[in-house]
């Protein structure tokens, strides 16, 4: 008599659940070892001060807004004036690279001149440049005119077409935009000029729009420049009004400048979640499609 085998039938799902429920624990595990250095900075601007690095949880033991109100107050001027200084850099600096690098960028994608592709290279070149390299000469020009301990060197370059990244990103979306356009604004008696200003400009929004966003991130980050240019604290800007919390002969106002920190992020993320989606699309689209 012989014996029947019976075999029992794998479910597909079941195979490929396990793969997934490892790639999502892993992603997990992921997210949460990077946020915890922000978590634990959130945590440790409403702890009081003996807290802070004796007690490594996330949840304070003792909860305090003392330190939100200490950094508020508690430099030369209210922290609200180093935000309003902040804001003032980002915005003449998200206008002179709108201004600049969209004109820079029409030049080399509409016009012809000469030696266009060298200048072009020239300018691409400059990206692996590092600025470290040119700090000094900028800054012994700057000096020499007057321009240090104020705005001027951080606005004003930017309206000479500095930032060679944003050159190279409107120029691609400029060749994806149809040339029939400009022939059709050529014929109704329209120059460059013309051409520039009504119909390749209104066409450029998502690339502008992805422009404003990078520039307003990496100008409101930015410490080093600031640093170099600016020694009137009433001039601060607010990376280097949380240096001033920092004491390197007494002792350090920690949970101020945590507090701090908390609501300097505040701006970078309101200005990322409001136009999160237009910075794929200026990316990505290369214009209309005829």
């Amino acid at each position: 008599m012989g014996l029947s085998s019976t075999s029992v039938p794998v479910s597909r799902g079941g195979a490929h659940r396990v793969p997934r429920l490892v790639a999502h624990v892993a992603l997990v595990v992921g997210a949460v070892i990077m946020l915890y250095p922000l978590l634990w900075m959130l945590s440790s601007s409403v702890k009081p001060a003996e807290e802070i690095f004796t007690d490594i949880s996330l949840l304070p033991r003792h909860l305090t807004l003392a330190n939100y109100l200490d950094g508020w107050s508690g430099l030369e001027l209210p922290f609200g004036r180093y935000f309003l200084n902040s804001l003032l850099v980002c915005a003449g600096a998200i206008v002179g690279n709108l201004v600049g690098c969209s004109m820079a960028a029409y030049a080399f994608a509409r016009l012809r001149f000469r030696f266009r592709n060298l200048w072009f290279a020239l300018m691409m070149a400059t990206i692996m440049l590092p600025s470290h390299v040119t700090l000094i000469p900028q800054y012994a020009l700057f000096n020499s005119i007057g321009w240090t301990n104020s705005y001027l060197p951080l606005i004003v370059p930017k309206l000479l077409a500095t930032e060679s990244f944003f050159i190279f990103l409107i120029v691609q979306f400029i060749r994806g935009l149809p040339r029939e356009l400009d022939d059709a604004a050529k014929i109704d008696g329209c120059g460059p000029p013309g051409i520039y200003w009504r119909i390749i400009l209104p066409l450029l929004r998502p690339a502008l729009v992805t422009t404003t966003i990078f520039t307003f991130i990496w100008t409101y980050n930015d410490f080093f420049s600031q640093l170099i240019y600016l020694s009137d604290s009433r001039l601060f800007t607010v990376p280097l009004a949380l240096s001033l919390f920092l004491d390197m002969t007494g002792e350090s106002a920690w949970g101020p400048m945590f507090a701090m920190s908390v609501l300097s992020l505040i701006p970078v993320l309101v200005f990322f979640v409001v136009f999160q989606r237009m910075i794929i699309e200026g990316i990505s689209t290369s214009g209309l499609r005829s």
